[in-house]
This record gives C-alpha cells, structure tokens and sequence, in this order.
C-alpha cells in the first residue's frame, strides 16, 4: 500500500496545484493531509476548498485551530521580536480574509488520525498528528532525545508517526529490544507542500510504503519516500509582497527557510 502524506501548506496554492499534479503522477493508495491549511499567505480559501473538492481526510494544525477559532494566536514558537510581530500581522490578515464557510470546517478537523494495520500477525499502528500526540503546536525536531522520542511513541501506541510543523524533512528509526527481540518504531516528519525550511524551495511531501511483510521487528520492511517537486515561487512570493503580509515570508519561500 502506497500513502501520501503531505502538511503544512501554509495558503500556498501554487504549490498545492503542484503537489496535486505530482501526486497524481504517483497514484497512491490513500491520501492524508496533516493540517496548516492556512497563514502566511494570500489563499486560505482557495487551499481549503481544493482540500474539500478531493476528500483528503485532514486534521488540523495548530494554524488551522486558531483561525477556525478566530484566536489571535496561532500557537507558533516565534524566535524573535521581529519573527513575532510578522506572526501578529499574518494571523490578523489570515482571520480577516477567511470566510464562514471555510472558518467553519476547519473547526471540525480532527486532532490525530490512527490507522491500525494486521500483517503478519502483528498489529502495525499509524499515527498521524500535526505537531506531536501531546500537543498540536511542539516541535519533534530531528535531533530529539531518543528517549523522548520513543517514550513519546510508546505512550501514544504508535508503531509510525507521523507529524509536520517543523517544515524540516526527516525519518528516524528506533529500537528497542523487548523479550530478546528487536521492534522497531519509525517517526517520520514529511516536510511542508507550501512553507519548506530545510533550505530546499521546493515542495516537499511523503510516500510511505506498507507491504503485506511489513513488520515491527523487520526495519526495513516500512519505506518512506521523500519527494520534492518544483512549483511556481515567485507566484506565491509576488502575491505577499502585492499584499499586507510581511515582505519577510517571500524571501523565506524563495530561499526555503
């Protein structure tokens, strides 16, 4: 089974237009979306009805809680005084333009979404959230402690998770050995459609290969497919710059940061 995973598309339409047409090209066996529909950008609307239009099971981000709330407040963990008020102009110009309709669903969206495997004899639970199954807005960044990371695993039952909101790439496998025998628990962060920051500008979204081998205790036997596809930068970027948002998120799409 083949299952594409993509997050974080931050009201890029360009780059969800051309994520679709990549997508397309693979034909997965299931599609999910892991939330932050909204921000950053001139077409919330439009990114959450192309959403709707296909029945992507989606649950929220943290972007997308706040705005569906109407909260001034989008849950992000801002550096900087500067970083901060652009977050403050971004969420106010985001609540301003989204319509009923649109505010409406994104209330509805789920927080996680587990899908529960039997192969093997084994049960192989998939977890998906938006930034970690405690809580909607923490950051998993690659260098976490592993200990944390596979207690943070363990106490949510989840065999692969994953997550977004860091908008940084990456998959990490950890064992453990239990009874003499060693399981191994993937988590996987699967980039951002329309906001990536791992220096990349291209889009960037998972496939995840499941087969019926797939196994806890086999490591290799789960696959995951990073994909990176071009779309039209300077688009999305000239469209912020044409707008009341800072000036500062085009550069960040040009230079994927």
């Amino acid at each position: 089974m083949k299952i594409a995973l993509f997050s974080d598309i931050h009201a890029n339409l360009p780059a969800l237009e051309s994520f679709f047409k990549d997508l397309d090209s693979k034909s997965p066996d299931a599609v999910y979306c892991l939330g932050d529909l909204v921000g950053y950008n001139i077409w919330p609307n439009e990114v959450i009805d192309e959403i709707r239009k296909r029945n992507i099971p989606t649950i929220a981000g943290n972007y997308d809680f706040g705005i569906g709330r109407s909260i001034d407040d989008c849950g992000c963990a801002y550096k900087t005084d500067e970083e901060k008020a652009n977050g403050a102009i971004s969420i106010s110009f985001t609540n301003q333009i989204v319509k009923e309709e649109q505010r409406k669903y994104l209330r509805t969206l789920p927080a996680h979404l587990k899908v529960e495997f039997q192969l093997n004899n084994d049960k192989l639970n998939l977890l998906l959230v938006h930034g970690s199954p405690r809580k909607i807005n923490e950051y998993l960044f690659e260098d976490r402690e592993e200990k944390s990371m596979l207690r943070i695993m363990q106490d949510a039952d989840a065999d692969i998770m994953c997550f977004g909101h860091t908008h940084k790439p990456y998959h990490r496998v950890l064992a453990i050995n239990e009874d003499g025998k060693e399981r191994y628990r993937h988590a996987i962060n699967i980039g951002s459609v329309g906001k990536p920051k791992d220096a990349d500008p291209r889009g960037g979204y998972v496939l995840l290969h499941i087969n019926d081998h797939s196994s806890i205790h086999e490591k290799d036997s789960i696959k995951v497919e990073f994909s990176r596809f071009e779309y039209d930068v300077e688009r999305a970027a000239k469209a912020i710059e044409d707008s009341l948002l800072p000036n500062a998120y085009a550069e960040s799409l040009r230079k994927g940061v």
